[in-house]
């Protein structure tokens, strides 16, 4: 009897101590599926192999989307939040700034650095802790030193979601743990990851594998939980992330066969999956895509299309032909699937009334690039000469000319 009244209360003692949900959790689980990490990749040029539920790989040059899988999906993205809090500490901090950490910042669950009440770290050792362990705590403690409190601080992440475009995500906290109204889509975390990059100092810390510092009167090391990140040629961060409710997630950034691209992967059942995904993805698009320049199909059938313009157009109070311009893009080089199935082509809508009352430099059309139905860019067309109004002396040669 006494036996089971013991059983009993280290069950409800379980029950009440674990944790309802974690950020980057470690087990002997994730022990054992990191010795088979990538464990083979078939080449083919048909889709990745996935088992995730939402997955995107975009191109950071062209912003293009190579691949995707319910990407515009409204889900939780756990610990992948900390990018988002990461670059709003880094336009909003000094990195040399002393923090007082707080009992809430302290006190927190999940993956956690480890700070104590009272300590005093720098918000760089704090910002390496936020992206390398993903602490929790290390969030708070962020949040709390820039606005004051979780709350504002949110605010903050939200104000620059909307800053962004980034219609479908709403931040509730810094850490990312479970909550009905903290959400973001896979092709939204993309577009953030891509911002963020643009930050050397982001770019920096999330691309160091290990990171030692001064902790608590202690020399500290801490390792990246991103497995991809010294295994995988050209990888360079981003952030892992899991919760029950959102799954195993990871961003990548990758640089290889002369593409950069971000792939997201949220919403995988386990850490092997989450990686494999990732990794497939990479060597699916680094393999099957290429940057193919794109201006000479634009130039050409433009020319075409100016050249067919000139006998449909409708002149009205001006006997001036319109001169057509296209704009000029600042990028012609799209990644593209070279698998056989290429297939450029162009959709040009311009005003068929041209008038004097027509100003210089005026847009008059647009021009659209398909590659196989998909719109890979499209270019303004402007008029490109001033188009006089007819003049008394216009209208009496016409009327001479009823005599000839």
């Amino acid at each position: 009897m006494k036996i089971c009244k013991f059983v009993l209360i280290i069950i409800l003692i379980l029950a009440t101590f674990s944790p309802i949900c974690f950020a980057d959790d470690y087990s002997y689980t994730d022990e054992i599926e990191e010795s088979n990490i990538l464990d083979t990749y078939i080449e083919s040029s048909k889709e990745p192999i996935t088992n995730s539920k939402n997955i995107v790989v975009i191109d950071r040059k062209t912003l293009s989307v190579l691949y995707e899988k319910s990407a515009y999906e409204k889900v939780p993205m756990a610990s992948t939040t900390k990018i988002m809090t990461c670059i709003i500490a880094l336009e909003n901090s000094d990195l040399s700034k002393i923090v007082t950490i707080s009992k809430k910042a302290s006190s927190i669950h999940g993956s956690t650095l480890g700070i104590k009440e009272n300590m005093q770290i720098s918000m760089k050792d704090l910002l390496y802790g936020l992206m390398l362990r993903s602490g929790n705590d290390c969030a708070v403690a962020i949040a709390e030193e820039i606005s004051g409190s979780v709350e504002n601080f949110s605010n903050l992440m939200n104000n620059k979601a909307k800053e962004l475009n980034l219609s479908n995500t709403n931040f509730v906290t810094p850490h990312g743990l479970d909550d009905p109204n903290h959400f973001t889509t896979a092709y939204e975390l993309a577009l953030l990851t891509n911002y963020a990059l643009k930050n050397e100092t982001f770019k920096e810390i999330v691309n160091t594998k290990t990171y030692t510092f001064l902790f608590d009167g202690y020399s500290k090391t801490i390792n990246n939980t991103n497995e991809l990140l010294g295994n995988v040629t050209g990888v360079y961060g981003v952030k892992t992330g899991f919760t029950f409710e959102a799954g195993r997630c990871l961003v990548s950034a990758c640089n290889q066969n002369n593409l950069d691209i971000i792939t997201v992967v949220l919403g995988a059942n386990t850490k092997k999956i989450r990686t494999q995904d990732s990794y497939n993805l990479i060597k699916y698009v680094c393999n099957n895509f290429q940057y193919i320049n794109v201006s000479k199909t634009i130039n050409e059938n433009f020319e075409k299309f100016n050249s067919y313009i000139q006998n449909s157009i409708i002149l009205e109070k001006t006997s001036i032909l319109p001169k057509l311009k296209l704009e000029t893009l600042q990028n012609y080089n799209f990644p593209l699937k070279t698998d056989g199935n290429l297939k450029l082509n162009t959709k040009i809508y311009t005003i068929k009334n041209f008038s004097h009352k027509l100003t210089f430099g005026e847009q008059v059309g647009t021009l659209y690039l398909y590659n196989n139905n998909d719109l890979l860019c499209e270019s303004k067309i402007f008029l490109d000469n001033k188009l006089e109004k007819n003049d008394y002396k216009y209208y009496f040669r016409e009327i001479l000319k009823c005599f000839k």
